[in-house]
């Protein structure tokens, strides 16, 4: 049985100390370690890999993937001119300033040209999904709708649904079993989010995931989660006005 431990780990950049530390020695912020109980999994049999020969990269066949079209045109436009296969794009914002509604939105538009899309909600149940449907006037049957917060089975759904695009909304709320940590800690993120990176690239499938923003307008859970991604996209308000 693996045996548990004790660790203290920066929310801001993954640092860990067995220890309680004020500062983190990683990225020299103050009160960002807290306590975190990972087990120890049981090492693994030894597997010999037989490594690759390096290649000319002129010696590579020429890419055949297109970018996917967003019929959203400045989704599209920040996005590099579409989608490409098997990216992995982050989407941030303060609460409310509408992430959910403008991946259901792109979820709908895609669905009626490249087929099913399907949306994954960890935070909400599927009558509140379906209510920001009617009022957006979203009707498109290729759009599919799935609850659950286990990011294993999720991930079986989407493989048996064979989505054109997957959402997951929101990171911060799925969590894996082999993980004790609570659901948004470091641990949790940083391997979910490895997981949907795996699961969308050898699909060639893109996945967007929902990201919550903290009070000092960053990406809740590790700095690291930024750099996993291909592409993060921030959703900003005005103060005064109604735009975004």
């Amino acid at each position: 049985m693996a045996k548990a431990k004790t660790t203290f780990i920066c929310q801001q950049c993954g640092a860990s100390s067995p220890a309680f530390l004020g500062r983190c020695p990683g990225c020299r912020e103050w009160n960002t370690m807290i306590e975190t109980i990972e087990e120890r999994r049981p090492a693994a049999a030894t597997v010999h890999r037989i490594a690759e020969h390096p290649q000319p990269l002129t010696a590579l066949g020429k890419s055949t993937f297109e970018r996917i079209p967003v019929p959203i045109a400045e989704l599209e436009r920040v996005l590099g001119g579409g989608l490409v296969p098997g990216t992995l794009v982050l989407i941030g914002g303060d609460p409310g300033i509408g992430k959910s509604t403008l991946v259901l939105q792109a979820a709908s538009a895609m669905a009626a040209t490249q087929g099913p899309v399907l949306y994954v909600s960890a935070e909400e149940s599927s009558q509140q999904i379906r209510m920001r449907a009617d009022r957006l006037g979203v009707t498109n049957e290729n759009v599919l709708v799935l609850s659950g917060t286990d990011l294993d089975a999720i991930l079986a759904s989407a493989s048996a649904a064979e989505p054109s695009l997957l959402i997951v909304d929101s990171i911060q709320t799925v969590s894996v079993e082999e993980i004790s940590s609570a659901a948004g800690s470091v641990s949790q993120v940083r391997e979910c989010t490895s997981r949907l990176m795996q699961w969308g690239k050898s699909r060639n499938i893109p996945v967007f995931i929902i990201g919550h923003v903290t009070k000092e307008g960053a990406i809740a859970g590790p700095r690291v989660l930024e750099h996993m991604v291909d592409a993060v996209l921030y959703l900003e308000g005005e103060r005064h006005g109604s735009f975004r």
